[in-house]
């Protein structure tokens, strides 16, 4: 007999969510801040690297998820993907750090390594959390209860820059950045052991083969016609797309924009992010009862001009005073509203997308996703940031082993080429918005033709 899905995840599912969704969202969170901390602290202080490394990890990472999402789905498995990726990740993290003990008099050598390592480090962690345990999260939920799901996805990357920001500040200036890196890498390895113990994949996931071989069924997914057929999914990535162009014009510079552009270390630095992101988890909360209800596009607007509105306080922090405490409570306000906008945003569109994928591509969809949401962001975001600090952020030199490293601290006017960014994010919003519209209209078997 035919059971329907039961709208509730069970306790075993929901400790698996939050340990190795955390787990992951932290090591990202490792990635997207100390990695780029630790390039101005132990090689130089040049945007250049940054970019790079940023953009390169993205593209690893994108092809990553195609390769094992499309692996995944012919398999009717994500538990082998979650488990290996995990522990390699971890292991990577690792390596990572020991980048720090290489010879330091040809920089092109450390930056090409730096790049290098991270792309491996990016392979493995999308092996794991984009291609294994993203999906896994759609498989065992439905339409009924993704958005109290939604809502935890978007509290985890807060929840980990909190932890990572403010704990990663105080092992780094305690111990270094090469324990660190191993505390952290150990804590994701034990959680892929853990994984392998626990996690069990969803009792629907059936495999889903392409006669014609793996090379055509992962072609597929570079096949733009299957977006074509599916017109709101496509916008819904498009807004995914412009949204994290904006993110990643000042994200990637933020902890280095705090520490030389205002003088302040990672402990503070840590404080600041943690005391407005926190205040700014509730919206989360809030915006997934409307998320279940499907109001996807007033939510994304709304949040949209939250974000904007926080970009501008980051501007507004640099004149009413340095280092006093009205000056970090308008950065504290402006981080409120910037991430609480990023985290609805966030959660939204995640969940959004979850509803529109058909459920035999959903680990290949996961790399389309990844596509619009790293790939193109990761790459565009950073290209944009870095002939902005060249040109307007201030020169200063950093000493390495005696050896002074000209280059630019991240500027101010990364904040107001975001906000002009996440402004276009209207336009993809506003055609899904009619899309949506279009289909309340039409009979189902009508919708996309």
């Amino acid at each position: 007999m035919f059971m329907e899905k039961s709208n509730k995840i069970s306790a075993k599912n929901w400790a698996i969510i939050w340990i190795a969704g955390l787990a992951g969202q932290l090591c990202w969170n490792i990635e997207n801040q100390w990695f780029n901390t630790f390039v101005y602290a132990k090689v130089a202080p040049d945007p250049g690297i940054i970019t790079w490394m940023v953009a390169v990890s993205a593209i690893v990472t994108t092809l990553s998820t195609f390769i094992s999402g499309t692996g995944s789905d012919r398999l009717g498995k994500r538990k082998p993907f979650i488990v290996i990726g995990y522990i390699l990740w971890g292991v990577f993290t690792i390596v990572f750090g020991t980048i720090e003990f290489l010879p330091k008099n040809n920089l092109m050598v450390a930056a090409t390594m730096v790049v290098a390592a991270d792309a491996i480090m990016s392979f493995f962690g999308s092996l794991g959390n984009d291609a294994g345990f993203n999906p896994w999260t759609t498989d065992i939920s439905n339409e009924n209860n993704r958005g109290g799901l939604g809502a935890v996805v978007a509290v985890q990357p807060v929840l980990a820059t909190i932890v990572g920001s403010v704990l990663g500040g105080m092992i780094i200036s305690a111990l270094g950045y090469f324990a660190f890196f191993v505390i952290m890498g150990s804590f994701v390895i034990l959680v892929g052991v853990f994984t392998g113990f626990v996690l069990k994949d969803s009792p629907d996931l059936k495999p889903s083969v392409d006669p014609k071989g793996y090379f055509h069924q992962f072609a597929q997914a570079f096949n733009f016609k299957l977006l074509a057929k599916n017109k709101m999914l496509l916008l819904v990535l498009c807004v995914f797309a412009m949204f994290f162009i904006s993110f990643n014009v000042y994200f990637p510079h933020l902890i280095n924009y705090f520490i030389y552009t205002r003088g302040y270390d990672e402990g503070i630095s840590g404080i600041l992010l943690g005391i407005g992101l926190v205040v700014a988890i509730p919206f989360t909360l809030i915006a997934g009862k409307f998320i279940n209800k499907k109001k996807y596009v007033p939510v994304v607007a709304i949040a949209l001009i939250g974000n904007i509105v926080g970009l501008f306080l980051m501007v507004l922090s640099h004149f009413v005073g340095s280092g006093d405490f009205i000056n970090k409570f308008v950065i504290v306000i402006g981080i409120i509203f910037v991430g609480g906008g990023y985290m609805v945003i966030y959660q939204s569109l995640m969940m959004w997308c979850k509803n529109l994928y058909p459920e035999e591509q959903r680990g290949q969809l996961e790399g389309v996703r990844l596509f619009f949401y790293v790939c193109v962001p990761m790459v565009l975001g950073p290209a944009i940031a870095n002939p902005v600090i060249k040109n307007l952020g201030k020169a200063i030199t950093l000493y390495y082993d005696g050896v002074g490293v000209p280059g630019y601290t991240p500027s101010k006017e990364l904040f107001y080429v975001a906000a002009a960014v996440a402004a276009l994010t209207f336009i993809p919003l506003f055609f899904a918005y009619l899309q949506e519209k279009k289909e309340r209209m039409l009979p189902e078997n009508q919708i996309n033709e």
